[in-house]
């Protein structure tokens, strides 16, 4: 089975998280902030790939949105991290770039997959 576009990005911005925070962590000493974004940047993905294996569409959806909120939390550190000087202007765009793909990403799925459980499911 091929991986998704999704799973892709997710996995690679959650790759990309990692090596950011173990270069802060190295360099800045700082723990409290970068545990919560290795915490929730690398929760996206996991909860994507955890999705494949929900029991029901509604479980499905509920999975990706879990991600959806790990996405914006993610947001919210990465900007704390840059406003406080632990990221620099470059690395902070690339990240918070690529979390915004993704969010948008999960919001249009989220979207279309309700749309789709709505119509087969019509509430009477």
């Amino acid at each position: 089975m091929s991986e998704s576009i999704l799973i892709k990005k997710t996995k690679e911005f959650a790759k990309n998280i990692v090596v950011s925070i173990r270069e802060i962590k190295e360099s800045k000493r700082e723990n409290v902030l970068t545990n919560q974004l290795l915490r929730s940047g690398t929760s996206i993905g996991a909860n994507i790939h955890e999705a494949h294996y929900a029991h029901s569409a509604a479980d499905f959806i509920a999975k990706l949105e879990i991600a959806l909120k790990e996405c914006f939390e993610s947001e919210y550190w990465l900007q704390l991290l840059f406003e406080t000087g632990y990221l620099s202007s470059e690395e902070y765009k690339r990240l918070i770039n690529d979390c915004g793909v993704i969010r948008r990403m999960l919001i249009s799925s989220c979207k279309t997959l309700k749309e789709r459980e709505n119509e087969l499911h019509p509430i009477k």
